[in-house]
């Protein structure tokens, strides 16, 4: 009986084993979402490398000109992938969220350095020691970066910063001291505390261009939320007539996850205002 049993079992195994078919491969490639650029800078006196993500109809249209975001803390194994994601989503027909747009992420290889102002506090300087060159890499954002992408693409005028935590200081450096570079500003979780909050003692520049401005901040603690509030209402006191101002306080995300929904909220909320 029981090897009645097993030939049963053996027939069935060999029956379903015939029943099953693996489909062939017909072809395999690598799958990528934009261009690797290295590019060298005098300023920084190093090779720099660029993640590039172009619209899926850049090549289809020679004629259009497309709006850039530059992305802090651009590897590909930091935020290029998801925020490249973002734009993509963002601008498919059926969303019509945001424009086509180019992304440039800027690699690192210094955040602490390229981000940070020359701080006063001893504790920064201990545990940031190469810290404080933050003028030399706006300079190279201006001087060379920015004029290489619209020498390069088909760029429009207009310029989008987005920076998380350091990035987030460097971002709100550039809108106080050299606001003219760009138009959108996009300041996630900045990292405030730096050199004793001196920024925020510090006047913005004025301007007359036209500036959307949006600061974001999680439950990241006392000081981060504080300071991202209060970085808000300085701007709201300087805010002219060609500005748009947005803060949102993410009760439910943190200092490692506010990146990704912050910006989703400025894309809505920045072109959605655009668009009216």
């Amino acid at each position: 009986m029981r090897h009645i049993f097993y030939s049963i079992l053996l027939f069935l195994i060999a029956h379903l084993s015939c029943g099953q078919t693996i489909p062939e491969k017909m072809s395999e490639t690598d799958f990528t979402i934009g261009k690797i650029v290295s590019i060298n800078s005098k300023i920084l006196n190093e090779t720099r490398t660029l993640n590039i993500y172009l619209p899926s109809n850049y090549q289809a249209d020679s004629s259009k000109e497309y709006p850039v975001i530059y992305l802090l803390d651009g590897s590909r194994d930091e935020d290029f992938i998801h925020i490249s994601g973002l734009v993509q989503f963002g601008s498919f027909p059926w969303i019509n969220m945001i424009p086509e747009s180019i992304v440039v992420g800027i690699a690192n290889i210094d955040r602490k350095r390229d981000f940070t102002y020359p701080s006063e506090n001893k504790l920064d300087q201990k545990e940031f020691p190469t810290s404080g060159k933050s003028e030399k890499f706006t300079s190279f954002l201006e001087k060379e970066l920015q004029p290489f992408i619209d020498s390069v693409y088909r760029t429009k005028s207009s310029k989008t910063i987005i920076g998380q935590s350091l990035g987030g200081l460097l971002a709100t450096e550039i809108l106080f001291k050299k606001p003219e570079l760009f138009d959108i500003y996009i300041i996630v979780s900045p990292s405030l505390w730096w050199d004793n909050e001196n920024l925020l003692e510090s006047d913005p520049k004025c301007y007359g261009s036209t500036k959307s401005i949006y600061v974001a901040v999680g439950k990241e603690g006392e000081v981060m939320e504080r300071t991202a509030k209060e970085l808000f209402e300085k701007l709201i006191k300087n805010k002219n007539q060609n500005t748009q101002l947005y803060f949102d306080f993410l009760e439910d995300k943190t200092h490692g996850d506010a990146l990704h929904i912050a910006v989703y909220n400025a894309f809505e909320k920045i072109f959605e205002s655009k668009n009216d």
